[in-house]
């Protein structure tokens, strides 16, 4: 299982290259070759990168789903609107695709933060603004999904 750290402000160009920062290109390396997928979060106004392991792990898991269920095919569509394999150039740089620059609101300053298995591409304002938003909330939230209640094993501290 990927399980990526770190927190990084970059810049993209008029262009939607960004460069990724050297911590993280040598923890997704591994992965590089294969190329990854950027989409649209279903939960925030940012982007998921995901690598292409962890892409068909999900993928196998939602196949499951019955497509003859209107809900589950309604989901599928959702999820996957305007997904795209990208890859990086010769330079070590993302294109990320307009339409899902538009989608996050980013314009040039942008956070690329870990979330256990995949990337999350925030613009900059809106990155601080949710983690600030969401200050005020954790310790219950912290509570509520990681206390004894949703504990397996011995926990964690």
């Amino acid at each position: 299982m990927l399980n990526l750290i770190g927190t990084y402000e970059c810049k993209a160009d008029v262009k939607g290259r960004v460069m990724l920062p050297a911590p993280l290109k040598k923890q997704l390396a591994p992965a590089m070759s294969e190329g990854f997928v950027v989409k649209r979060a279903v939960f925030q106004p940012c982007l998921e990168m995901y690598v292409m392991d962890e892409w068909n792990l999900l993928m196998q898991k939602m196949s499951e789903l019955n497509r003859f269920d209107r809900k589950n095919n309604d989901f599928i569509r959702r999820f996957t609107a305007g997904v795209r394999i990208v890859e990086l150039d010769s330079s070590g740089r993302l294109l990320i695709p307009k339409d899902l620059l538009s989608f996050a609101g980013i314009n040039k300053e942008l956070v690329i933060s870990s979330a256990i298995n995949i990337v999350e591409i925030w613009d900059k304002d809106r990155y601080e603004k949710a983690i600030d938003d969401a200050s005020d909330d954790f310790a219950d939230l912290a509570e509520e999904v990681m206390g004894t209640k949703n504990i397996i094993g011995n926990g964690i501290s």
